[in-house]
């Protein structure tokens, strides 16, 4: 297959999203955007390959202000905690939007190009960047209404004039997905008249009309600053939403896919490595879609995970994970999963949506809402309300089961912490489940958001003070799972795109085998989901003869015989020399 030159290749997508504008004008434009000042662009594209990962990669998630101590900048806070605590552990972070905003905590941005000044400076980003992969988000589907754009627009100033989607509250909306209850449209006065602006996600968020190419210009400008300050993973934020058309369900269009497509053609040429990570909290098909044919997004989010993993945890019962993992595909050739469980938002359930059956969603509900936890409603097609995620610090969720609360917390979350160290792909951890931060019950009242449950933002030096003190669960928390990703890293087996299989074992075991990809080790890996003592009969795991075998989590050797599993013991049994 001849591949398409650099030129082509662009001209074509712009003709595809564009097919009214001029191609050879608009595609010098982009080049203009994204490589200023005779920035020098690859003469070769990169070729999809297992070479922008390893099994050393591993992702700590945070906002920018998640430690706080009232005199130092939170950034350097966080460059101190990374640097102290995170070396070797973890070899990426992600901060959360750290730019100048309005709400939403972070996501209704009204300045791309500064950082938000109670954060620090980007030169304070660019020193965290120079000693992690740093991801970033970009937030291209709607900006703040209290920015410098929107106000702009409600002025009537060019180019900002047309930088925003309308709509006629007369147009048949109904076949729109929402992934909030708010109403879509908002009325606004502008030097125009008034004007109908499309809020996707709330009314201090207006969605930007990519039909205006003017929008995709100042959007790659923007990319290209962010990768000069030193971001080298750009999260696309609510990127399935991005392209408008009425008529449609606005989810994952074709022009959508084809914007990607072409934000992924030039990071295959740009001089640095930039992956591009869609966020597309969906059900599997149209997520695994953002991998499109090896040119779109680079790595996509595990977004089924969280649910399953904590259903597993509540009933003892594999089942559901078991069965949806045997239906993954493995990453296709340069593409990787992002495997997580918590994340700064809930735990997602639209994505559980035919992988668990109501009443078993129903009693995850009811155990979430013991804990103390909360539960967001999304709206439907035509009317009713459906669970679109638990509000919940996953380490707290772990603290009871369907039967209610024992003494397995502290197993019980370590083992779910492990699984997606286990899985191919690359683990993600959020800051508060490294350190085993219960509910913000505090947060939820004074912010009146459910969200904010699991946004602690944690003294620093109160935090400094826990982690020292190797009795506390903060300690203990962040030496096992330290200690466990440390290991993890020097495992080929581990490596993302390591051949997988899923064990059929018993329906209280999550086990997979895994292999390098030059096969020089085995690993299998096993996960006791349930408060029994399991014992898996020596036939079920295949451990060649005459090689050696350990558990390289306890150190202990496994000889001929059956493999006994304490209540949510993990085990990753590896072939040794």
């Amino acid at each position: 297959m001849t591949v398409k030159s650099f030129s082509a290749r662009l001209s074509e997508l712009l003709g595809f999203i564009y097919p009214d504008v001029d191609t050879p004008i608009l595609g010098s434009q982009v080049v203009e955007a994204f490589w200023p000042d005779d920035l020098h662009r690859r003469k070769q594209p990169r070729k999809p390959g297992n070479n922008l990962w390893s099994q050393n990669d591993a992702v700590l998630i945070t906002y920018g202000d998640s430690l706080i101590d009232g005199t130092h900048k939170p950034l350097d806070l966080m460059h101190d905690f990374l640097s102290s605590h995170m070396k070797g552990v973890v070899n990426g972070v992600h901060i959360l939007p750290f730019f100048p905003f309005t709400s939403d905590d972070g996501f209704a941005v009204t300045d791309y190009r500064k950082v938000n000044p109670q954060l620090g400076e980007w030169s304070d980003v660019r020193r965290i960047a120079q000693e992690f992969h740093l991801m970033s988000d970009l937030v291209l589907n709607h900006v703040s209404s209290q920015g410098v754009w929107f106000n702009a627009y409600r002025q009537g100033q060019k180019p900002y004039d047309k930088f925003f989607f309308e709509a006629s509250p007369d147009d048949d909306l109904s076949m729109v997905t929402r992934p909030r209850t708010t109403p879509l449209l908002q009325e606004v006065e502008t030097a125009m008249g008034t004007r109908y602006v499309w809020c996707t996600f709330s009314h201090d968020q207006v969605d930007l009309d990519f039909r205006n190419p003017e929008v995709l210009l100042e959007i790659l400008r923007i990319i290209r600053l962010h990768i000069d300050e030193g971001v080298r993973i750009i999260r696309l934020d609510a990127v399935a939403f991005l392209w408008k058309q009425l008529g449609t369900n606005c989810i994952h269009l074709p022009q959508t896919h084809a914007v990607i497509q072409l934000m992924r053609l030039l990071m295959d040429y740009a001089s640095e490595t930039v992956i591009l990570l869609t966020e597309t909290n969906v059900p599997k098909a149209e997520n695994l879609s953002y991998f499109g044919h090896r040119n779109e997004a680079h790595v996509v989010y595990n977004f089924p995970l969280p649910p399953l993993i904590l259903h597993a945890m509540m009933s003892g019962d594999a089942k559901y994970l078991i069965d949806w993992q045997r239906t993954m595909p493995p990453a296709p050739l340069g593409c990787a999963y992002l495997n997580f469980t918590a994340s700064h938002d809930g735990i997602g359930m639209r994505p559980a949506e035919g992988l668990i059956p109501p009443p078993e969603i129903g009693r995850m509900i009811d155990t979430i809402r013991a804990i103390g936890g909360r539960v967001s409603m999304r709206s439907l097609p035509g009317g009713g309300e459906a669970p679109y995620e638990l509000n919940c610090s996953y380490f707290e969720a772990m603290g009871r089961t369907f039967e209610g609360p024992d003494d397995h917390h502290l197993d019980r979350f370590l083992c779910s912490q492990t699984i997606p160290m286990s899985l191919e792909g690359i683990p993600a951890f959020y800051i508060h489940s490294m350190l085993a931060t219960p509910n913000d019950l505090d947060a939820v009242e004074r912010r009146g958001m459910n969200r904010a449950i699991n946004r602690h933002r944690w003294d620093y030096p109160a935090l400094i003070d826990k982690l020292n003190d190797p009795d506390t669960v903060h300690a203990r928390v962040l030496a096992a799972l330290s200690e466990r990703l440390k290991l993890r890293a020097q495992q080929p087996g581990f490596h993302p795109n390591a051949t997988q299989f899923t064990l059929n074992v018993d329906r209280r075991i999550f086990g997979l085998w895994r292999q390098a990809l030059d096969r020089s080790q085995s690993i299998f890996t096993l996960h006791n989901v349930s408060a029994d003592t399991v014992e898996i009969p020596e036939g079920d795991l295949n451990l060649i003869a005459d090689e050696t075998w350990i558990d390289l989590l306890s150190g202990e050797a496994i000889t001929p015989g059956p493999v006994r599993m304490a209540p949510y013991q993990c085990r990753w049994i590896a072939n040794v020399g």
